[in-house]
C-alpha cells in the first residue's frame, strides 16, 4: 500500500482525518467510517484509499487504484496539450518599390503561414525619403489583401508603426479550423527579408 505521495492528494496512510465517507471502488457508498476500516477495507480489494474531497466535512475518500488514476489523468492533460492550438505571429517584410517577382515570394509566405494557422503581420519598411511616398505602402498593402482576399481577414488595418506601414492579418476561420502544425508552440516569430531568394 502506498503510505505518502508527491501530489498534494492524500492517499493510504497519508490520509490524516479519523473519520471519513467513503465511496467503493463501483461507485456505490459505503458510508462513514474510522478510517482505520476504510483502509481495510481498500486492502481487501487490493486498491488504495484516496481522499478526493479534504475540505468535506468528514473528507469524502474513493477506494480506486491509484496508480491508474494518475496514469489517466496525466495521459488527458498530455492529450489536452496536443490538441490545444498555438497561434504565432509571423512577419513578412516589403519594400515600397519592390519587383514583381519578390511580390509574389512573399504573398506565397504569407499563404503559407495563414494555411498553417499563423496570423502574420505583413509591413512595408521605409528608409530616408522614402518616408515621403507613404502611399506607395498603402498601395502595396492594399494589393497583398487583394492577393490573398481568399484566405485571409484583417485583424489589425494598416497604420504607421515609426518608420514602418503594418497590417496584421489572420485565415478565415472555416479555411484555417485545426490546421495548426505540431510541434511549432516553441518555435520564434520568423521575419522573411524582401531579399530575393528568402
Amino acid at each position: 500500500m502506498r503510505r505518502n505521495t508527491k501530489d498534494t492528494q492524500r492517499v493510504n496512510e497519508a490520509i490524516r482525518a479519523n473519520v471519513v465517507r467513503v465511496i467503493k471502488s463501483d461507485g456505490d457508498q459505503a458510508g462513514i467510517m474510522n478510517v482505520r476500516e476504510a483502509l481495510s477495507l481498500a486492502a481487501e480489494e487490493g486498491l488504495d484509499l484516496v481522499e478526493i474531497a479534504p475540505n468535506s466535512d468528514p473528507p469524502v475518500c474513493k477506494i480506486m487504484n491509484f496508480g491508474k488514476y494518475k496514469f489517466q489523468q496525466s495521459k488527458k492533460a498530455k492529450d489536452a496539450k496536443v490538441k490545444q492550438k498555438h497561434v504565432q505571429v509571423k512577419e513578412v517584410k516589403f519594400r515600397p518599390r519592390i519587383d514583381e517577382h519578390d511580390f509574389q515570394t512573399k504573398v506565397r509566405h504569407i499563404r503559407k503561414f495563414i494555411g498553417q494557422g499563423d496570423k502574420v503581420r505583413v509591413f512595408v519598411h521605409f528608409r530616408g525619403r522614402e518616408m515621403a511616398h507613404r502611399e506607395l505602402g498603402a498601395r502595396l498593402l492594399g494589393r497583398v489583401l487583394e492577393e490573398t482576399q481568399d484566405i485571409i481577414q484583417v485583424e489589425k488595418h494598416p497604420s504607421m508603426e515609426g518608420n514602418q506601414m503594418a497590417m496584421i492579418v489572420v485565415g478565415q476561420e472555416a479555411l484555417t479550423k485545426g490546421k495548426a502544425p505540431k510541434g511549432k508552440a516553441d518555435e520564434k516569430s520568423r521575419e522573411v527579408s524582401d531579399q530575393p531568394g528568402k
